[in-house]
Parts: C-alpha cells; structure tokens; sequence
C-alpha cells in the first residue's frame, strides 16, 4: 500500500501543490492583515492539499486512455500499470473527504461552498474534450485558492481578493497553452480541444503573452485595491521578470526547456510573490 501511494503521489506531481498554495497564503495574510491564526492557516493547507489531490488523481482516471494513447504520457503510472484505478478511486475519495473535512472545520460558507469547488476542480478534467477555453477551466481551478483563503478566514467573500483571484486564473490559463504546445499534433489526431491545436503554437504563444499580460494588471489592481507598499511591487516586477523568461526560453520549434518555463519559474514566481506580499503586510502591521 505504502508503494501505491507513493506511486500515486508521483503520478499526481504532489509536489506542484506549491503553485497554487503561496496565492492561497498571500489572500489569508491580507484577509488576516498579517499572520493567521496557526489552526485556520493548517486547516488551509489541508482543504488546498485535498482538493488538489482529488482533482489530479480524478484527472489522471478521466485521462487514462488518452494518456495511454500519447507517447509523451504513455509511461505514466496509470496507463503504465503501476498502480490500479481502484487504488487512484479511492485516493480520490480520501481526498475530497479531506477537503470537506477542512471546509467544515472551518466554517458555515466554506462547507457550503465546497462543493461548488468540487464541481469546478474535478470537472476540469473534461473541458479538453469540447472546448479550447480548458486552459482557462484550469484557471479557474487553481484561482478558487486565494478566494477560498480568504473565505477561510473572513467566513465572507472579500472582493479585495478578486483581482487576486483573477491573476492566479490568466497566470495558469498562459503557463497552460505553453506546456500543451507539447501535444499540438496528438490533440489534432484526437480532436482534443487546446489553443495550441486550434488556432497553432505561433498564434497559441501570443494569447498565451496576453494572458500574461493581464496576470500583471491584476496583480498591479490587487496591489492597489489592498493598498500594498514597495515590497509588494518588488514581488511584482519578480513576477514579471519570470514571466518574461519563460516565454524567452520557449518556442514553437524549441521545446527543449519546457520543464524549465513550466515548474521552475511558476514555482518560484509564486513563492516570491508570497514573501514579499507578506512581508509589505507584517511590515505595515508593526507600524
């Protein structure tokens, strides 16, 4: 058992919960306005881990044929063998359970939105097959985090936390396009929907620019509306920086340093952002 959860785990890439996560954190320290408590933030990570998990092992059930099919993901455990879609079921299972245990320790709003988050984190997995707008789907996914952050800790909605929200959602939806520019010809063969496929990687690589582009004029809103300082806005011009180098490194005939673009600078960017938009919040507090 122990091995197939490992497995799976892997399978999962576990570790890229740390893209949404610090956007999670940075909403609970502004919703907070400075540390939360230590029992709402722990109950955070679990509702963040949880859904995360039951939304990529529900994506790598849903996607197995396909994977198994594509010669980029044919080895993934899965399609592979390695482990039993029974095992991956109940993972799934554990894991929204998890969730909701979370969103009920935490209180009355975030139970009952909970499972609206479900429906958009696990219907994710079926938007390639009818709609070139999946990218953004995943977006969306991954933008519940700092609204439900802030859920967590307010009980409430706070709409200073949108623009917040809707960074996480264009920063996914670009980071997204430039690592399905993999697949363009798998997706056409199997009339998957991806920008990439639809409209070609030259073009797919200028929405996935614009994208970018509107990640920063949310951030900047953000940035304004919560009415951060300098450290802040050095966190902003960090996460232009990254963001400028991963469309530096990539192409539509250079793949080469897609791993690259894809976790390395995502993952630092997010991290950054975090560090200096809590620190610009701890800061103002002291004063």
């Amino acid at each position: 058992m122990f091995k197939q959860i490992a497995i799976t785990l892997e399978m999962i890439k576990f570790q890229h919960t740390l893209f949404a996560l610090p956007f999670a954190f940075l909403a609970a320290f502004t919703a907070a306005n400075g540390i939360p408590d230590w029992r709402v933030a722990g109950w955070i990570v679990v509702a963040m881990v949880g859904a995360r998990s039951a939304a990529m092992a529900f994506n790598r059930l849903v996607d197995a044929p396909i994977d198994a099919a594509n010669p980029r993901t044919a080895g993934r455990a899965l399609p592979a063998g390695q482990v039993t879609p029974l095992f991956v079921w109940m993972f799934t299972f554990v894991s929204v359970a998890l969730f909701l245990l979370a969103c009920w320790r935490l209180n009355r709003l975030a139970l009952l939105l909970a499972p609206v988050a479900l429906l958009i984190v696990l219907g994710y997995s079926f938007t390639k097959r009818f709609t070139p707008l999946s990218h953004l789907f995943l977006g969306l996914a991954l933008a519940i985090a700092p609204v439900g952050a802030g859920v967590a800790i307010e009980g409430r909605i706070d709409v200073r936390l949108l623009p917040l929200a809707a960074a996480v959602l264009f920063w996914t939806a670009g980071f997204d396009i430039l690592y399905s520019l993999q697949d363009v010809d798998f997706d056409r063969e199997r009339g998957l929907f991806s920008i990439p496929s639809r409209v070609g990687p030259q073009r797919a690589l200028t929405i996935a620019r614009l994208f970018h582009l509107a990640t920063l004029l949310c951030l900047v809103s953000f940035g304004l509306i919560a009415h951060f300082g300098a450290l802040y806005w050095i966190g902003v011009i960090a996460a232009c920086t990254l963001l400028a180098w991963q469309h530096s490194i990539v192409s539509p005939t250079d793949l080469s340093r897609i791993n690259a673009a894809f976790f390395t600078a995502n993952g630092i960017l997010s991290i950054a952002l975090f560090v200096f938009g809590a620190c610009d919040i701890l800061l103002r507090a002291k004063r």
